[in-house]
């Protein structure tokens, strides 16, 4: 369309040019202006920036017209002519350089948007969001209507496509997960195999000899109308395709949905050079994310594995507490969901997205694995003495009745002897009767340090009793005294509650301190940082009470405060122990709750932690 030629009524009719009279002042179009110098003080500034202006005479024009001619009062038709000829041309050239400036922002907002998905992209290592994102965002660059995702996977020695995801604007999206054969007899497998994009105009226009048919089973299936379709290759840096990225339905208005054939007809174009281009560099980028993607989750994967691994360590070590980190771990991310939908006041704001959650898990499933540290023996003693102590005691035992009966045989023999006689039925049974009274009070020692030996509390008369054992004797093969109980089993029968004695007990509490020291060597990403922290604290107390370095409550967060919660119920709850019988879930309440009215724990996430019932949700049959 060619450039209007607007003239005032003082200059209409002097050119052989279609003209468009306007009275000085009136409203004027982009094109060409004629005017007189004296007219031209009418119209305001903003409307003599419009147009390419002539000026007829030598008056005086305002400062903010720049005309693009002046011409001399009563000019001749071919000057006329000639001057609109040049007006025309910087016309044309204005609106050409118009329209490189309006693709120069265009390419700049695409390359910007290019930018920011790339950015979006690589922050995202959830692959499922990541494939939804790339999916999306596609779509919205090129106004698509509707579009699928595919990526590539091996079986054995079969390569196919994979049918991962589909988005439709006008219709329910098709449920993804089938697969094709990677080759050229689908579109997909086409562009995959080859490697470059293809842009169909319309599918119903294809030429025959192409090896690919388009899939008319979806909008036959659905009443869908599939017109144009861009194809592009999914291409990592280093060339190889790992999935396709299809596009359906380039719209005119983003806005249209496409429900019948006439909206078809009326919505729909070919997918263009620069749609192709843009799409084409986003799926070099979807490909490195995806690529970047599923390697962070073999990384996740194969630290998730060394993880279960060291908690089948810590286990088999010892395997009365089987499960207790897996259940500690699932507790704790329960009561963090249930804390963020009913946060006590103390902890309103508190929130766990997902890497959180994961640093809260890990911390839970690795906070015991110090116990590697600690001698197997202390970490499975049952009671006071160890199998072999008290195995030595029992043999002990039965050393001093034999003595003992041994002595009494000989006093009875010397007896005789120096009475120069022959046993009477009598001293036979005299001597039987002093044998049962040793055995007896030997049977009586021996029960005293069986009870003691128990890790329960050490009553008071049964401490007498094994005092009392221990400062008896039984004659030696060459008559000198020996002990009945040694010192150290003496002092490791004292203990007055529990199985361990003083240093044992430290040897156990070494534990968080092995488990810091252990998870402080782990190269943790930012995100997972606290995991050493978290494990570390879940002994502490909120009175200073518990251990390694006392702390008191302003120095334990609440991550550690809910794990110390989920680690003290199930060590109460779970199976029996070989140190003590496990309790029911009701008694275990009991005593957290005597715990957080003295102090010990904290009674807001103690409150949660009942309210909700983490205890009683059942574990998945596969944590995450």
């Amino acid at each position: 369309m060619g450039a209007a030629v607007q003239v005032t009524p003082s200059l209409a009719g002097r050119t052989s040019r279609t003209e468009t009279v306007v009275e000085p002042g009136g409203e004027i179009g982009d094109g060409i202006v004629l005017a007189e110098a004296r007219e031209v003080w009418a119209w305001p500034p903003a409307a003599t920036s419009r147009g390419v202006w002539v000026v007829v005479g030598e008056g005086v024009v305002p400062d903010h017209l720049r005309p693009f001619l002046r011409l001399p009062s009563r000019p001749t038709g071919a000057v006329l002519e000639s001057a609109i000829d040049g007006a025309l041309q910087v016309w044309e050239l204005r609106r050409r350089v118009a329209r490189l400036e309006e693709e120069a922002r265009r390419l700049h907002g695409r390359q910007a948007e290019l930018a920011r998905v790339g950015i979006a992209l690589s922050a995202e290592h959830d692959l499922d969001r990541l494939l939804e994102l790339i999916l999306s965002t596609s779509r919205e660059l090129v106004a698509a209507d509707a579009g699928s995702l595919y990526l590539v996977e091996s079986a054995g020695s079969e390569r196919r496509l994979r049918f991962v995801l589909a988005q439709n604007d006008s219709l329910p999206a098709k449920l993804a997960g089938s697969t094709i054969p990677l080759d050229a007899s689908s579109l997909a497998g086409y562009v995959a195999v080859g490697g470059e994009p293809v842009a169909v105009e319309d599918v119903r226009h294809l030429p025959p000899e192409l090896p690919y048919r388009p899939n008319t089973r979806v909008d036959l299936a659905t009443g869908y109308h599939t017109r144009s379709l861009l194809t592009v290759p999914l291409a990592t840096r280093a060339g190889e395709v790992i999935g396709v990225l299809q596009l359906i339905n380039r719209k005119t208005d983003p806005r249209a949905v496409i429900l019948s054939e006439a909206d078809a007809e009326r919505f729909v174009r070919p997918f263009g050079r620069q749609d192709i281009a843009l799409i084409r560099s986003l799926a070099g980028q979807a490909a490195v994310a995806i690529e970047n993607s599923r390697l962070v989750q073999e990384i996740e994967r194969l630290f998730e594995s060394f993880v279960r691994a060291s908690v089948t360590a810590i286990e088999q070590r010892d395997p009365s507490t089987s499960g207790h980190s897996l259940r500690v771990a699932h507790y704790v991310v329960t009561l963090a969901r249930a804390l963020e939908q009913n946060p006590p006041a103390t902890l309103v704001g508190l929130r766990f997205d997902r890497d959180a959650l994961t640093q809260l898990r890990y911390a839970a499933l690795l906070h015991d694995f110090g116990k590697v540290g600690v001698r197997e023996a202390v970490l499975t003693k049952a009671k006071k003495l160890y199998p072999e102590r008290l195995a030595r005691i029992h043999e002990r035992f039965a050393h001093a009745a034999r003595a003992h009966e041994v002595r009494l045989l000989r006093r009875l023999l010397e007896t005789l002897l120096s009475r120069e006689r022959a046993p009477r039925p009598a001293d036979l049974a005299a001597l039987d009767a002093a044998v049962r009274e040793v055995r007896a009070e030997l049977d009586s020692q021996l029960a005293a340090i069986l009870a003691a030996n128990e890790p329960s509390v050490l009553d008071r008369a049964t401490a007498d009793l094994v005092a009392q054992v221990a400062q008896a004797s039984f004659p030696g093969p060459d008559g000198t005294a020996l002990p009945l109980l040694l010192v150290e089993e003496m002092r490791a029968l004292s203990v007055p509650r529990g199985s361990l004695d003083e240093e044992e007990r430290l040897e156990i509490e070494s534990h968080v301190i092995h488990s810091f020291q252990f998870l402080l060597t782990i190269p943790w990403p930012a995100r997972l940082a606290r995991v050493p922290e978290i494990a570390y604290g879940h002994h502490e107390k909120l009175n200073g009470r518990g251990y390694p370095n006392r702390l008191a409550a302003p120095h334990i967060p609440p991550e550690v405060r809910m794990m110390t919660v989920c680690d003290i119920y199930d060590a109460l709850a779970a199976g029996d122990r070989p140190y003590k019988r496990a309790v029911s879930p009701a008694r275990a309440l009991e005593i957290l709750e005597e715990e957080a009215r003295e102090g010990a724990i904290d009674p807001d996430i103690f409150r949660v932690f009942v309210e909700a019932r983490v205890y009683a949700q059942p574990l998945p049959d596969q944590l995450p």
